[in-house]
């Protein structure tokens, strides 16, 4: 008997507790391409929310990786109040809070926020993509939330996009059947399709199909890169918005069709099951399980003269990229030092590791990152980690658009340090959320700089939502600020406007162009470092 009532008492709390959340909401319903769906309306906050719209079918049993297909319309209303699940994956990066229901291969779900009354139209809108290395991530994350910027005049869209073996498994059979006669990138085409809906769409929440800002965070933002790149995605958007992430080599850069297909069928091979045939009749859990056991950090882009035709850097040059102003930046300290001396700070630790990597050029990369004091090491080799893992990625992406269009190119350089921790057994996830810290790991070092991801929760304005860090008057301005920049180019292409620092544009062959210090107290700087990209460029042959 106490059982049953125990039962009861957790299904009657849960079931206000799910109320609560929409105490102040009223239904609403919008008709789109392929249906009515039904929202909530909040009047608190004048905010309406769509949350797990699907976009495509469900990519599972046949179209299990196959290019997302289009929906079937259906009758009477979808109820669209709850978040879709997210897309298969383990835990990679710590916890990242998501609010999904789930995860699931079913996963082509998009949420809106939009501030649009009856008779608003053609409002600004914002597409964002996650970040988690094309391995993990979910629209749902509070630090993605629509809500505050919607508040900006801003219709927001959050989507999913398919992940790891299920979004970039490449295999000679898969590029038999497809009708562009090639395979993977099954993820990148998701986003694509969520942009071609948003097109269709978004005037019906109030949204102008033909003023769509793309932005993300880390693969996010390397999917923005890659979208601005396609020529499936290039006539969908009028602005792009990166954070730490493009790409190009050393960064999650595509491959040629031919290795993609042998690593996909190496992998098929490895796990027992070479044909499609036989990966198809796989159950779900079989699929993630044997993924899993592998080990593997996902598959890679594909150059598959479909989505891709050629490289990034071929496409900037050719000036064949989406022709529309670009906003992008990265961290101060995007990943810890000793993530390139994979030791001590000492003299002879770190000019070791530096021959090790540039056996040729070593003596150039001491002096572009020097090592007079153990102090200077630290700054140096989070210098060097941080441009190896992202930054220098994201600077060629900069370069290759503001020499290769007329559109205006801003740059950032994200610098404000996070506060600490609320619960101090806790440490920060690399791509975001917190994990437990290990009773073998030594504390971490004190912060030299803004670590990846740190921004997402500030550009945002989701502070509020992320209760991890123990938030400060100079983290609510900063994210102010960040987010008003924001905001500002989503509406017109210039993040600048009244009361904040003055933001100019980057010249073409400017040595040291502009770039804005993002910190409590913002402010436009000359480029110091960008003798390190240039080198990095040759050492890269991106040039």
């Amino acid at each position: 008997m106490k059982n049953i009532q125990l039962l009861f008492f957790t299904i009657v709390l849960a079931s206000n507790l799910g109320m609560a959340q929409e105490t102040n909401s009223f239904p609403v319903q919008v008709d789109i391409e392929n249906g009515t769906i039904e929202g909530n309306y909040d009047t608190h906050s004048g905010i309406q929310r769509y949350f797990g719209i699907p976009f495509a079918k469900p990519p599972v049993g046949e179209l299990r990786w196959k290019a997302p297909q289009p929906l079937n319309n259906w009758e009477g209303v979808k109820e669209t109040k709850s978040f879709g699940p997210r897309p298969m994956q383990t835990i990679v990066f710590g916890d990242m809070n998501s609010r999904s229901n789930g995860v699931s291969e079913d996963c082509l779900y998009l949420n809106v926020w939009t501030p649009a009354k009856m008779d608003t139209k053609n409002l600004p809108v914002l597409v964002y993509f996650y970040g988690g290395g094309n391995v993990a991530g979910d629209a749902s994350e509070p630090r993605y939330d629509g809500e505050s910027m919607a508040k900006e005049g801003i219709v927001v869209v959050t989507t999913n996009y398919r992940l790891n073996v299920f979004g970039f498994l490449a295999h000679p059979e898969l590029s038999d059947e497809a009708s562009y006669k090639a395979s993977g990138n099954y993820g990148l085409l998701d986003q694509n399709a969520a942009l071609k809906w948003v097109n269709k769409n978004i005037a019906s929440f109030g949204g102008d199909p033909n003023k769509v800002t793309i932005a993300g965070e880390s693969a996010g933002s390397i999917g923005v890169s890659q979208q601005m790149a396609s020529p499936l995605s290039k006539n969908l958007i009028a602005g792009a918005i990166g954070e730490s992430g493009a790409g190009i080599d050393p960064t999650l850069p595509p491959v040629s069709l031919k290795e993609a297909e042998e690593i996909g069928l190496d992998f098929a091979k490895g796990i027992g099951y070479p044909t499609l045939a036989e990966l198809r009749k796989l159950s779900t859990r079989e699929v993630y399980e044997l993924y899993n056991s592998t080990k593997r950090f996902g598959f890679p882009a594909v150059l598959d003269g479909y989505f891709l035709p050629k490289t990034l850097p071929e496409i900037f040059e050719n000036k064949e990229q989406a022709m529309v102003p670009l906003l992008l930046g990265w961290n101060s300290a995007e990943i810890p030092g000793l993530a390139f001396t994979q030791g001590p700070y000492t003299e002879e630790n770190y000019v070791n590791k530096v021959k090790d990597a540039y056996p040729k050029e070593y003596k150039k990369v001491l002096e572009l990152y020097p090592y007079g004091s153990e102090k200077e090491i630290e700054l140096s080799a989070t210098a060097l980690a941080s441009d190896r893992f992202i930054s220098y990625s994201t600077w060629k992406w900069f370069d290759l658009h503001r020499k290769n269009s007329d559109q205006p190119v801003y740059r950032y350089l994200y610098s404000k340090l996070r506060p600490p921790l609320v619960d101090t057994s806790l440490v920060s996830g690399l791509a975001g959320g917190t994990s437990e810290q290990g009773s073998d790991n030594p504390p971490a070092p004190k912060a030299v700089g803004a670590p990846h991801a740190c921004e997402i929760e500030y550009c945002m304005g989701n502070l509020h939502l992320v209760k991890d860090y123990a938030w400060t008057a100079d983290d609510f301005k900063v994210s102010k600020d960040m987010m008003t920049y924001f905001a500002n180019f989503i509406k017109t292409g210039n993040p600048n406007g009244k009361g904040l620092p003055n933001w100019e544009a980057v010249k073409p062959n400017d040595k040291n162009p502009a770039v804005m210090v993002i910190d409590t107290e913002s402010k436009l700087i000359k480029a110091q470092n960008d003798e390190r990209y240039e080198f990095l460029d040759k050492a890269y042959k991106n040039n």
